[in-house]
């Protein structure tokens, strides 16, 4: 506001008395005046700030924010589709043919033969054992046997020492278990409740309806709390692997416990991937999981627990990354111009490294193309103080300060710029938790682990998990070593 000029205090003085003071008052409400305008200006600027927060809240949706697609609401804008491959739908001419291989013939478990009887030109009748003039042609047919449970009845006879007269009855053996329960239902029960994510209940229902084998809830259970002491050594040496490993795409996500908050985080390595349950989120959590002795580098996001690592042992992901930028290119004004040209370099990123991983570009290449797109981010990265909305100032010198790990996958072989590794691993997780609302003890939180644990470690080195859930209940009961989980070169 522009200064009133004040009259002069010579001239000031000739007024009458009553001017004077009219003067003065006036000069006492507007300097009042001027203090409460500013107060107003200083509240607007704080509720323009508020507004923007609140206009930039109601626009979150999964792709721009750590939220779930789930939370998106109807009127979410819908991810944006690929565009329209010029190719017909379906399979391609000269494409890999997917054909069901037929079993040898000394695979097969029933054979039946089926001989021309009558020829269809002169209606002859044709005798059984004409030979021959081709090979049969053959047709397999695969079908699910009756489902019948294998009972057996252990019976343990007592009789008198003929010397002593001491009654003595046979012990149980240590393979035999110590319930009905056999070492393929114990896995499949496992497997059905932690790979397939069905509820209690619903095993009950699926054994008794399919294998016509009748089990209560709290046998299933127990079945589960089995199964986890038996995977106890499968699951240390899946963490050894990843304690081991050069490098590890690590994450987590929620979990709950009897209605209390807990995480439930995962390390994937190449060759074997862990899962651990904790009760909170810090970077103990991760020594924990990835063990004393990982000197390798961690693909994660941005949370602050990753920062006990050293930046050269990181890798950010910039899936993240984009999604981050992408919240402020929606916002109004420089903010969004900014966010907008930050996109556009990170489409370049992604470009360029498809090529990469198609084959088109060496790795040389790869580092060649990306110098002009890390010295335009950097330069938009600079321009952080200038940008008039703090989170943006902040989220500039937090990625600033961790400006090597994002470039990590330009040098390590088996880095990528991603952590769609971890991502994918925790899907099924998600989906489990949201369908059984979590655990009710530090039993059942170890049995998540465990059995998240050996199932993805099975699929990545290619075994099938229910022979191995069984093998590895069975040695449990009769005190033998668990089997390998990690295939030795």
């Amino acid at each position: 506001m522009t200064d009133i000029p004040r009259l002069p205090d010579e001239i000031r003085a000739t007024l009458p008395l009553e001017v004077q003071a009219y003067l003065t008052a006036l000069e006492t409400a507007i300097s009042e005046l001027r203090i409460e305008l500013s107060a107003l200006r200083a509240t607007v600027e704080i509720l323009q700030q508020q507004n923007g927060e609140l206009l930039a809240r109601t626009r979150q949706t999964s792709r721009n924010s750590s939220r779930p697609p789930s939370s998106d609401p109807p009127s979410a804008p819908a991810r944006p589709r690929q565009p329209a491959s010029p190719r017909k739908r379906g399979a391609q001419p000269g494409h890999k043919q997917h054909k069901r291989i037929m079993l040898p013939v000394e695979e097969v478990d029933e054979l039946i033969e089926h001989r021309p009887t009558e020829c269809p030109t002169c209606h002859t009748v044709l005798a059984p054992d004409l030979p021959d003039v081709a090979e049969p042609q053959r047709q397999q047919v695969w079908e699910i046997p009756d489902i019948k449970p294998h009972v057996a009845e252990h019976r343990y006879h007592q009789v008198d020492c003929p010397r002593c007269h001491t009654s003595v009855q046979a012990e149980r053996p240590a393979e035999v278990p110590n319930g009905p329960f056999g070492p393929g239902i114990v896995a499949l029960v496992g497997l059905l409740h932690g790979r397939y994510r069905l509820s209690v209940r619903e095993i009950v229902a699926l054994l008794l309806d399919v294998f016509h084998l009748p089990i209560s809830p709290g046998s299933v259970i127990e079945l589960c709390r089995l199964l986890s002491a038996a995977l106890a050594k499968p699951y240390a040496e899946s963490q050894a692997a990843v304690t081991q490993a050069e490098h590890n795409n690590v994450d987590e996500t929620g979990w709950k416990q009897a209605g209390q908050r807990r995480w439930l985080w995962v390390a994937v390595s190449v060759a074997s991937t862990v899962f651990l349950v904790a009760s909170h989120r810090s970077a103990q959590v991760l020594k924990l999981l990835l063990g004393d002795a990982f000197h390798g580098i961690v693909t994660s996001d941005r949370f602050k627990a990753y920062l006990a690592l050293a930046v050269e042992r990181r890798q950010v992901c910039w899936a993240h990354l984009k999604r981050n930028w992408l919240a402020f290119s929606e916002r109004d004004g420089p903010v969004g111009d900014w966010g907008q040209r930050a996109l556009t370099l990170i489409e370049e990123i992604f470009k360029v490294w498809y090529r990469f991983r198609e084959g088109e570009l060496e790795r040389a290449g790869l580092q060649q193309e990306m110098q002009p797109v890390q010295i335009k981010l950097r330069q938009l990265l600079e321009e952080g103080p200038s940008l008039p909305l703090g989170q943006a100032q902040a989220f500039c010198r937090d990625v600033l300060a961790l400006w090597p790990a994002l470039w990590t996958y330009l040098t390590v072989e088996g880095v990528e710029p991603t952590n769609n590794a971890a991502e994918r691993a925790l899907r099924p997780a998600v989906l489990w938790r949201k369908g059984c609302f979590g655990t009710q003890s530090d039993d059942g939180n170890l049995f998540v682990a465990r059995i998240l644990t050996v199932v993805a470690t099975c699929h990545q080195q290619e075994r099938h998990v229910l022979p191995f859930l069984t093998d590895a209940v069975r040695a449990h009961l009769a005190g033998s070593p668990a089997p390998s989980i990690i295939s030795t070169p």
